[in-house]
């Protein structure tokens, strides 16, 4: 596991091109909480969170697919959002996340990790230990 500093992941937010125009930030639970937590108060807009489980803390599945754990949360006025995890592997739990949000909204994707476009780390092979994780 590759540890990444705090500091390097804030320096790497503040370098982040974000999109213009966003109202809101949803985190996926319980992976994505944190890093969706460091994005909205980057950006300076509003958090809430959508709780879905689809793998264990040894990043396997299971569930045979993303489950929701609780409600969703109530988005009010916001009509544009990022929704963000802290990794993406499948993109699985993104697509069950944004099936569960309204269709009328424009939900954008972030991680933290993942050979993705839309990822903040992608020059970290392996795994991440996060500096808010205890292993």
């Amino acid at each position: 596991m590759t540890p990444l500093a705090f500091e390097d992941i804030a320096d790497r937010l503040r370098r982040w091109s974000f999109p213009p125009a966003i109202d809101g930030v949803v985190g996926i639970a319980t992976g994505g909480t944190v890093p969706a937590a460091l994005v909205a108060q980057h950006l300076g807009v509003g958090l809430k969170v959508i709780a879905l489980n689809y793998r264990d803390e040894a990043n396997e599945p299971r569930h045979p697919e993303p489950t929701l754990l609780a409600p969703v949360p109530d988005l009010g006025a916001w009509r544009r959002v990022l929704l963000v995890d802290d990794v993406w592997v499948s993109g699985a739990s993104w697509q069950a996340a944004r099936a569960h949000l309204p269709q009328e909204i424009e939900v954008l994707p972030f991680v933290f990790k993942g050979k993705t476009d839309f990822a903040l780390i992608r020059d970290v092979d392996g795994c991440v230990a996060w500096p808010w994780r205890v292993y």
